[in-house]
């Protein structure tokens, strides 16, 4: 667990980063460094997003599989790493 607590550490330490969260298969947050309605919300709509996106993915060719979803707004970029059990949310701040 401590391997998981450095990464994390070290994700957050980057510039501009706001928070960072782990999602398990079932779209629960097992650990944050947001508040918990912010972490709810995210959780909610980024895991239905990236089944959607790993979807369609596989939709245009049965071999291929997600591996990363980057999403850019005016405000924030959100970055999704998936693997089979778990997903990997970095919220940060673009404009940094």
């Amino acid at each position: 667990m401590s391997e998981v607590e450095e990464t994390l550490k070290r994700i957050q330490g980057h510039k501009g980063v706001i928070g960072v969260i782990i999602v398990n298969s079932e779209g629960i947050p097992i650990r944050t460094t947001l508040d918990n309605s912010t972490t709810v919300q995210y959780t909610g709509l980024i895991h239905q997003l990236t089944i959607k996106a790993r979807s369609t993915v596989r939709d245009i060719d049965p071999q291929n599989d997600l591996t990363f979803l980057r999403i850019r707004s005016k405000k924030h970029e959100i970055m999704v790493a998936p693997d089979k059990e778990y997903l990997l949310v970095v919220i940060q701040n673009p404009t940094v």
